[in-house]
C-alpha cells in the first residue's frame, strides 16, 4: 500500500494508452469528487483478492486514471489528498446461518447450542500456514466483554439454525483474527427431569458427568479461528468446528458468511450522497470507458466488464455494503441512461430487469429511490420507443446485427413494462403497443417526408417530377418489402403488431395524396419523355398497390384503388412508343439480315428472334398495364393485336424485298432458292408468333373480364377475326414464296420428263428414268435441309401436281409406242416412291389423285403387249361376271361386233337364263 500514492506510467497489460476524454458525462468537480472515491476505496482495500480479479493495487490505480481520464498531475493531487483523510473504521459483517453434526451434550441426546463471536485484535495463529496448532482459548478468555457477540440458544437441535448478522470491528487488518465458539447452554433442572428425559446408557454417563461438574455450566461444542486477511470480501463456506482437546474430534460444522466492509468513510461523496448513487456514477464512468474501448464498437458490447473493473466494482460494493438489491438498481439506472446515449447491446438490460423483478420489495425503497426508479423506466420508454419510431434510420439493415438490435430493444421494453415494479411505480404509463403503433405511424410519415425531400428534382418539369416520383415509389416499396419480409415478425412476435400492415396503409395514404398532387397538370399533349416517365411511375404504382395482398384485413377501399385513372391520358402514348420500337427493331433486323440460318439446327434467320423479342415486349408491355377497367382494357388489346399484325404484314413485304435485293446482287440461283427458303421459314415462324398471342396475351381472362360490359361476338368479330385475316395472309405469303420455289424446279423436272419419253433409246426404263431422279433427289434433299416440314411438303404437293401434268401431256405428245409408254410409266411410279420417301414425305392419300390413278392406269395399259392386254380383257370378264349377282328378272347374253369401216354395229343374241316364268305351266 505505500506505493499507492505513486503516478501510474504504464499501460494494463495487453493495452495501449487511449487519451479518452470522459468528463463530459460528469462535471470537472463530480468527476474529481468520483475519482477521490474510487482510490480511497482501492487504498482501503479488504480481503484476500479473488480468483478472477485483479491483486495489483498499482494495476487498478492506472486503469481507473485512464477511466477517468485524469492526467498524471491531476491523478497526484487527489492521491495525496486520499492518502491524508482519514482511514474507514474496518467492519466484518459476520452471518451465522446454521450448523450441523454438532455434539450432543444433554441426557436427550441433543445440544442447547449458542454462538460467541468476536475479534481478537492480535492472532494467536503461528506464524507458518502450515502449522496448525488447535485454538485452546476461548473467546471469553481472548477477547474483551463489551465485544463479544451472542446468538440465540436454539433448543435440543444438533443442527441448529441462527440466520443471525453481527458486525465486528477491528483496526489491524494483518493481525486480526475472528473466533467463534459454540457452547451447549445448561440450565438447572432436577434429577427426576433429566431422568423423565433419559433414553440409553450414554444419556446416563452424562447425568453422572454433570452431576461431578459445576451447576450451570456450559459445554464446550467447537469453535472457529480465521485469520481476517485470509477471508475474501465475500465469503459463504461451511467450516469445521474444532476441539481444544483430542476427545470427540469430529464436532460437526458451522455455515458462515462473511463481508468484509467500511463504516464512516472520510470521502466527500460517501459522506453527502446515498451509497447506492456513488455506486451508480462509478458503474456509469467506468462502463462508458469500457463501451468506448470495445474494439468492435459499443453496438457489439454484450456487457462483459473487464478484469479491473469488475474488481473496482466489486471492492466499492461491498465496502459500502449495498445489498444484492440495490446493486442491481445502480447497475438498472446506470445502464438504461448510459444505452440512451452509447446504444449497446440492450440484452445487457434484461439481466437487470429480471434480478429487479425477482428481488423487488416496493418498501425496500425510500421515497426518492422510487422516484428515480420510476424517472429511468419512463426514460428508457420513451427513448426506446423513439429509436422504433426511427428503426429504418438506427437499424439499417446494411449495419450487421440491426435486426438483432432491434429485436432485442423490443424484448427489452416488454419486459420491462411487464415487471411489477414498473406496473406500481409507472401507474399513468399508456398501453406500449399503441406507443409503439403511434410511433410507428409518424415515423413512418416523416421518412416518406424526408425521401421526398432527398428526392425532389433540381428541375421543377412535369418529366423530372414523374422520375422523381418513381424514384421515391422505389424507396417506398423496397421499404414495404423490407417490413413485410425481415421486420413483422419481430414485431408481431413481442408486440403482436403487424408492422407491414401500420406501415402500408400510412405510405399508401401518403403517396396516393402526392402523386395526385403531381398530376394534375398532366394532359394528353405530353412530351414523349414526360409519358416515359409516366409509365415507370405507373409501373411501380402498380408494384405497390398490388402489396396490399399482404394485409391481414382491411376495411373501405384504398385510396390507391382506382389509381390507373391518373393515367388514362398517357396511355395512348405508351402504346404508339410499344408499336414505334417493335417497328423500328423489326425494320433494323430485316436490313442487318443476310437470309442464312443463324444455328446449326434452324432453318430461319437472325431477324425472327428479334421479331419474337418485338412480340414479347408488346406482351410484356400489355401484361405491364394490368388495366384494371374492363373495356378500357379490351380497346387496349384491339390497338396491340392490331399493332402486332401491322408488323407481322411488314415484315413479309420486307423480309421478301430484301431477297430479292440481295439476290440480285450476286445473282446466283442457288444462293436465290436457299434465300427464298428462308424467307418462307421465316414467315412460317412469324405465323407460329401469331397464333401464340391469344394465349400470351390471356383472352380466355380478358373475355370472362369483359363478359358483363362487351358481347362475346363482338370480341369475336374484332379479336379473332383480325388475327384469322393476318394468318391468311401469312399462308397467301407462304404460299406464293413456295410456288415461286416449285418453278424454279417445275423446269427441270419437265425437262427431264420431255427428254425421257422423246428418247429412242433401247434401254431398259429404270435406266432411262435415272437423270430424272438425280435431279430430284438433289433438288429435294436441298430444299428438305433448308426448308422447316411443313413448307417442305407444301413445296412437295405442289411440285407433284405438276409433275403429273407434265406427264399426262407427255403422253399425248408422242406416237404411240410401248417402249415409250412403259418409260412414262416406270417415272410415275419411281416418282411416286420418290414423293413418298417411306413415309417421310408426302402420304400415299395425297399422291393418289384422280389425276394420278387416271394417268397410272392409262400409262399401264398403255406399256402393255396385245396378248396380255386380250389376257387381261378376259380376266377382268370373268371376274365381273362371278361378281356379278342374281338378276331380278333374269340375264341375256350378247355379243357385239363394229366394223369403222361400214359403221355398222352387229350385235347377236347368244343365250338367256333366269327367266321370270309367266305361262301357266311355269
Amino acid at each position: 500500500m505505500d506505493a499507492a500514492g505513486e503516478t501510474p506510467m504504464g499501460t494494463l497489460p495487453g493495452e495501449e494508452i487511449s487519451e479518452m476524454d470522459l468528463s463530459h458525462r460528469f462535471s470537472k468537480r463530480e468527476l474529481a469528487l468520483l475519482y477521490e472515491e474510487v482510490l480511497y476505496t482501492i487504498l482501503h482495500r479488504l480481503g484476500k483478492p479473488e480468483q478472477h480479479h485483479v491483486a495489483d493495487a498499482q494495476e487498478l490505480y492506472a486503469y481507473v486514471q485512464k477511466a477517468f481520464g485524469m492526467d498524471a498531475e491531476e491523478h497526484s493531487v487527489i492521491m495525496q489528498q486520499v492518502k491524508e483523510l482519514e482511514s474507514p473504521i474496518f467492519c466484518l459483517k459476520a452471518t451465522v446461518k446454521e450448523a450441523k453434526g454438532i455434539l450432543g451434550k444433554d441426557v436427550s441426546g441433543f445440544s442447547d447450542p449458542y454462538c460467541l463471536l468476536g475479534i481478537e485484535a492480535k492472532s494467536q495463529e503461528p506464524a507458518h500456514p502450515d502449522h496448525k496448532k488447535r485454538m485452546k482459548a476461548v473467546v471469553k478468555d481472548l477477547i474483551p466483554e463489551d465485544q463479544i457477540h451472542r446468538t440465540q440458544v436454539i433448543n435440543q437441535t444438533l443442527s441448529p439454525v441462527w440466520d443471525e448478522t453481527f458486525i465486528l470491528e477491528f483496526e489491524d487488518t494483518e493481525m486480526a483474527s475472528f473466533h467463534l465458539d459454540m457452547w451447549d447452554s445448561d440450565t438447572v433442572e432436577s434429577v427426576r427431569h433429566k431422568l423423565g428425559e433419559l433414553t440409553d446408557l450414554h444419556g446416563l454417563k452424562r447425568i453422572f458427568k454433570d452431576a461431578r461438574k459445576d451447576k450451570g455450566q456450559d459445554d464446550f461444542l467447537g469453535n472457529v479461528v480465521l485469520r481476517v486477511k485470509d477471508l475474501h470480501c465475500w465469503d459463504d463456506q461451511w467450516y469445521q468446528l474444532e476441539p481444544r482437546t483430542e476427545t470427540y474430534p469430529n464436532r460437526g460444522q458451522c455455515h458462515l458468511q462473511f463481508l468484509l466492509t467500511h463504516k464512516k468513510r472520510a470521502t466527500t461523496s460517501s459522506r453527502t450522497q446515498p451509497s447506492y448513487t456513488v455506486h451508480r456514477h462509478l458503474l456509469q464512468q467506468l462502463v462508458s470507458y469500457e463501451i468506448l474501448q470495445h474494439q468492435a464498437g459499443s453496438i457489439a458490447w454484450d456487457g462483459e466488464l473487464s478484469r479491473h473493473a469488475s474488481t473496482v466494482l466489486y471492492l466499492h460494493a461491498t465496502q459500502k455494503d449495498l445489498s444484492d438489491f440495490h446493486q442491481v438498481m445502480a447497475q438498472w439506472l446506470a445502464y438504461s441512461k448510459l444505452y440512451q446515449s452509447l446504444e449497446f447491446n440492450s440484452n445487457c438490460l434484461l439481466h437487470q430487469i429480471t434480478s429487479i423483478e425477482y428481488q423487488w420489495v416496493q418498501e425496500r425503497l425510500r421515497p426518492e429511490q422510487k422516484a428515480e426508479l420510476a424517472e429511468s423506466f419512463q426514460s428508457l420508454l420513451t427513448y426506446g420507443v423513439s429509436l422504433i419510431r426511427r428503426y429504418r434510420i438506427i437499424f439499417p439493415l446494411s449495419v450487421p446485427r440491426s435486426t438483432e438490435r432491434l429485436q432485442s430493444l423490443l424484448r427489452v421494453l416488454v419486459q420491462m413494462c411487464k415487471m411489477k415494479a414498473f406496473r406500481e411505480l409507472c401507474t399513468l404509463s399508456p398501453d406500449l403497443p399503441q406507443m409503439v403503433s403511434s410511433a410507428l405511424k409518424s415515423g413512418t410519415t416523416e421518412w416518406f417526408h424526408m425521401k421526398r425531400q432527398h428526392l425532389k428534382p433540381m428541375v421543377k418539369s412535369m418529366e423530372e417530377n414523374g422520375k422523381a416520383l418513381s424514384r421515391l415509389l422505389l424507396e417506398v416499396v423496397g421499404d414495404l418489402q423490407q417490413c413485410q419480409k425481415i421486420w413483422n415478425k419481430f414485431f408481431i412476435n413481442t408486440l403482436k403488431l403487424n408492422l407491414f400492415s401500420i406501415a402500408y396503409l400510412e405510405l399508401e395514404s401518403l403517396v396516393s395524396e402526392h402523386v395526385q398532387e403531381q398530376l394534375r397538370e398532366v394532359d394528353s399533349s405530353m412530351s414523349k419523355p414526360t409519358a416515359e416517365s409516366l409509365f415507370q411511375l405507373y409501373m411501380n404504382l402498380q408494384e405497390l398497390y398490388q402489396m396490399k395482398d399482404f394485409l391481414p384485413k382491411r376495411d373501405g377501399p384504398l385510396a390507391l384503388s382506382n389509381f390507373h385513372q391518373w393515367f388514362k391520358e398517357a396511355v395512348p402514348q405508351w402504346l404508339q412508343k410499344a408499336y414505334t420500337i417493335a417497328l423500328e427493331r423489326a425494320q433494323r433486323a430485316i436490313q442487318m439480315d443476310q437470309l442464312t440460318p443463324f444455328g446449326e439446327h434452324n432453318k430461319h434467320s437472325t431477324s425472327t428472334v428479334d421479331l419474337s423479342t418485338c412480340y414479347a415486349q408488346i406482351v410484356k408491355t400489355w401484361q405491364q398495364l394490368n388495366w384494371p377497367d374492363p373495356e378500357e382494357a379490351f380497346m387496349i388489346m384491339v390497338k396491340l393485336v392490331e399493332d402486332m399484325c401491322k408488323i407481322a404484314l411488314m415484315y413479309c413485304r420486307l423480309i421478301k424485298e430484301r431477297a430479292e435485293a440481295l439476290s440480285l446482287s450476286e445473282q446466283n440461283e442457288g444462293e436465290a432458292a436457299n434465300r427464298l427458303c428462308i424467307v418462307v421459314n421465316n414467315i412460317k415462324q412469324l405465323r407460329l408468333l401469331i397464333l401464340k398471342l391469344p394465349l400470351q396475351l390471356d383472352w380466355v381472362h380478358l373475355e370472362q373480364r369483359t363478359g358483363a360490359v362487351i358481347d362475346r361476338q363482338q370480341i369475336q368479330n374484332t379479336l379473332h377475326n383480325q388475327l384469322d385475316s393476318t394468318v391468311s395472309c401469312l399462308d397467301r405469303e407462304v404460299q406464293d414464296v413456295v410456288q415461286a420455289l416449285a418453278t424454279k424446279l417445275e423446269k427441270g423436272i419437265a425437262r427431264h420428263i420431255q427428254e425421257l419419253s422423246s428418247s429412242n433409246n433401247t434401254r431398259e426404263p429404270e435406266d432411262s428414268i435415272i437423270p430424272l431422279m438425280k435431279f430430284l433427289e438433289s433438288e429435294l434433299q436441298y430444299l428438305n435441309e433448308h426448308l422447316v416440314q411443313e413448307n417442305f411438303k407444301s413445296l412437295l404437293t405442289l411440285l407433284w401436281h405438276h409433275t403429273l401434268a407434265v406427264l399426262s401431256a407427255a403422253t399425248g405428245q408422242q406416237v404411240p409406242s410401248a417402249q415409250r409408254y412403259k418409260k412414262l410409266h416406270c417415272a410415275l411410279k419411281s416418282l411416286e416412291l420418290c414423293f413418298h420417301a417411306e413415309g417421310c414425305g408426302l402420304p400415299l392419300e395425297t399422291l393418289h389423285t384422280a389425276a394420278f390413278l387416271s394417268l397410272d392406269t392409262h400409262l399401264a395399259l398403255c406399256s402393255t403387249t396385245s396378248r396380255k392386254l386380250i389376257q387381261k380383257y378376259f380376266s377382268n370378264r370373268i371376274q365381273q361376271q362371278l361378281d356379278t349377282s342374281s338378276e331380278k328378272y333374269g340375264a341375256v347374253t350378247i355379243k357385239a361386233l363394229y366394223r369403222p369401216s361400214e359403221q355398222k354395229l352387229r350385235v347377236e343374241v347368244l343365250n338367256a337364263v333366269n327367266l321370270i316364268p309367266l305361262d301357266s305351266n311355269a
